[in-house]
């Protein structure tokens, strides 16, 4: 894996993470069947819903996390970062049977420069994690916004995990503030908890 690729990481709020320590991240098909609060956009989710990965499973039966949390996904929510965490996961999930890489966000449309491609973890080569890695997506494409669009993309490149990732490969957690990190601990968090307010756009 590329050298930039130390940790998986999951947008997660506060009030999931009892059942998270418990039965994993899972996929919006498993987390459906259990009270929990969601982060996700519905339109997006109604698109998601619709998509089916290539000689896999429907996309709703895959646990998502992301190359870099700081993206656009968690940038719509960064009026709400003080009730949310990102979770750290091991690499280690990528051995996992039928685990599955994203050059973008996995709802992406199948035509023109939405095209999203659906790979095996031996295939992370084709990733542009110069794109997935950027603190800035927006500023430097001003004067171009298909560039723009497609960096915003690539800002969400995704892994796959069928139905769900066990407690055992989480490693830590980000939060805003030390209030936060505080209550997080509360929860039952008792790996390694590390303040990055640039995560959370602060």
């Amino acid at each position: 894996m590329n050298q930039k690729v130390t940790e998986f990481q999951c947008i997660m709020p506060l009030e999931n993470i009892p059942s998270v320590l418990k039965v994993g991240i899972l996929s919006h098909e498993r987390a459906s069947k259990l009270q929990h609060r969601s982060v996700a956009m519905q339109e997006v989710q109604e698109k998601r819903d619709l998509k089916h990965v290539p000689g896999g499973l429907k996309l709703h039966q895959y646990a998502n996390l992301y190359f870099h949390a700081r993206n656009p996904m968690l940038y719509k929510r960064k009026s709400e970062v003080e009730s949310l965490c990102v979770l750290r996961v091991s690499i280690d999930v990528c051995n996992l049977p039928n685990v599955v890489l994203t050059d973008r966000n996995a709802s992406s449309s199948d035509y023109s420069a939405d095209f999203v491609r659906f790979l095996h973890p031996a295939q992370w080569a084709l990733l542009d994690f110069d794109s997935i890695y950027a603190m800035d997506w927006n500023r430097q494409h001003a004067n171009n916004p298909h560039a723009y669009r497609i960096h915003k993309l690539k800002k969400c490149a995704e892994i796959l995990v069928p139905h769900c990732v066990d407690p055992k490969f989480l490693i830590g957690a980000y939060v805003v503030n030390e209030p936060t990190g505080s209550k997080l601990k509360s929860l039952g968090f008792i790996l390694p908890i590390t303040i990055d307010s640039e995560m959370f756009f602060r």
